[in-house]
């Protein structure tokens, strides 16, 4: 339960971001800098290998409709599962933030030019170090979208709805929070009591 919403949280923040015309304030450009350079790279996601195929199993059927090819989705299931987790982010959560940001598509670029499946804007590969990185890449824009996401959530005391405007760029309006919120509700909530 609290993966869940940690990762709710964290992918608020990456959203917000991610849709920003423009970069963080310089403290909070720095602090996230660090964060991002000391967080990029973590270990696996699932406890055991049964709680891993009835995750990816439900999962899947719940992606179909975005992703057709069975495949395809596990593979961007298990990468999504193993950057939230390593973000400490709810991976039901980051799939709702993705669902809104990007429809699962590791192309989109928005308008502001976020690119990918969370829609990370490309000055954050400059301002950690990391110019060459490809933000289309799933793997890549995963890593950097639950990050950021992260950042944004513990910046916010673990407040997702607060958090998830950061990462959209709308800070103080709901609109961007409500839709994730809902996606997860209708889509990929897991109720962790059962």
């Amino acid at each position: 339960m609290r993966f869940a919403a940690l990762t709710v949280v964290f992918l608020s923040m990456l959203a917000a971001w991610a849709h920003a015309a423009s970069p963080p304030s310089p403290a909070d450009q720095q602090e996230l800098r660090d964060f991002l350079k000391s967080t990029i790279n973590a270990s696996d996601s699932f406890e055991d290998r049964f709680a891993a195929e009835v995750w990816l199993v439900d999962m899947s059927g719940r992606l179909k409709p975005f992703i057709k090819d069975p495949k395809e989705r596990l593979e961007l299931l298990k990468s999504i599962h193993r950057e939230a987790t390593k973000a400490e982010l709810k991976p039901d959560l980051v799939l709702a933030l993705i669902q809104v940001e990007s429809s699962f598509n590791s192309y989109a670029i928005s308008r502001a030019g976020a690119q990918g499946l969370m829609q990370v804007m490309p000055f954050w590969k400059k301002e950690i170090g990391r110019p060459d990185d490809n933000l289309t890449d799933i793997n890549t824009n995963l890593s950097y979208g639950c990050r950021i996401l992260q950042f944004y959530l513990k910046k916010e005391d673990g407040n997702w709805m607060t958090a998830l405007a950061r990462y959209n760029g709308s800070y103080g309006k709901y609109w961007y929070p409500e839709r994730v919120m809902d996606a997860w509700r209708k889509r990929w909530y897991i109720d962790e009591s059962l």
